[in-house]
């Protein structure tokens, strides 16, 4: 989430209830009684339906969805590129430090593999499991968002039937129909209110990021595979990544290989100067060039 997105939902929101306000007798929309009927009845059916540590992921889950901050496919993308590059001239051990460094969790797993000597096949399969499972847990948080938001209305009818029924038992006495008649119609509104402008978006935000997070970590996962397979081609894998962004992202990644070839190439022409002193400055940099 960004913060346009932030504010135009600040912005609609103070609009929304702005516009229960333009009304001569805006205190009509505000009754406690149908507002703790609606939200009582709703997390009292959550509770019945899910365990207590379901409910605390989903709280979780959903509170990370809108303030963790995901890397984006670029920045993955330089990143395998400089795995690529320096397994190509320091080995796989050389990617311990990268793999201490990174704040990607699902990386961090992948680059242990990668350094523990994993074969490729054992990498897919553990990769994709690790992928599976994520989709099924974000799946259950989203599943019981989603469930809130159809009980809200349903629990904004009952509060309506409670008002009803006092209405019934108030025939011919003025002041308890008019005392019941809020809680009949406020109780849908405030039902229809958190279920659609509450609970249903914080669903569709999992549902978003997860989705997001799965494509980030399919190119992790490919990525991966193709440096422990030795495709050190950094032109061929950068192709192979790039497909994986829109064709209007695909030219902001070439600056930033070149920029790791280049350092990496200089990094190799030191190596091979510090291991053979005599060596003509000209010559290495040949060869630099030519790897």
């Amino acid at each position: 989430m960004s913060l346009l997105n932030y504010l135009a939902a600040l912005f609609f929101g103070v609009l929304f209830v702005a516009s229960f306000a333009l009304g001569n007798d805006a205190g009509l929309f505000v009754n406690l009684v149908g507002l703790s009927i609606v939200i009582s009845g709703t997390l009292g059916a959550t509770f019945l339906s899910y365990p207590v540590g379901d409910i605390r992921s989903a709280l979780f889950v959903a509170r990370n969805s809108y303030t963790r901050k995901l890397p984006t496919e670029h920045e993955i993308i330089n990143s395998l590129l400089d795995m690529a590059v320096r397994s190509r001239y320091q080995g796989m051990l050389a990617l311990e430090e990268l793999e201490d460094q990174t704040t990607i969790s699902f990386l961090r797993s992948a680059l242990g593999m990668l350094v523990d000597g994993y074969r490729p096949a054992e990498v897919q399969e553990i990769l994709s499991t690790e992928m599976h499972y994520f989709r099924q847990r974000r799946a259950q948080h989203e599943k019981l968002f989603r469930h809130m938001a159809r009980l809200a209305p349903a629990f904004g009818v009952a509060g309506s039937v409670v008002g009803l029924i006092g209405m019934l038992t108030g025939i011919g006495e003025p002041e308890i129909i008019i005392s019941t008649i809020p809680i009949a119609l406020t109780s849908t509104l405030y039902g229809i209110v958190l279920g659609n402008f509450l609970l249903m978006p914080v669903a569709e935000n999992i549902h978003a990021k997860t989705e997001k997070e799965l494509m980030l970590q399919m190119l992790i996962s490919d990525g991966v595979l193709a440096i422990l397979q030795e495709q050190h081609n950094t032109i061929k894998l950068t192709k192979k990544l790039e497909s994986f962004l829109t064709p209007s992202g695909r030219t902001d990644a070439s600056p930033s290989l070149l920029e790791i070839r280049d350092r990496y190439q200089a990094l190799r022409g030191k190596t091979m100067t510090e291991d053979d002193p005599r060596a003509p400055a000209g010559a290495v940099a040949g060869q630099a060039k030519r790897s």
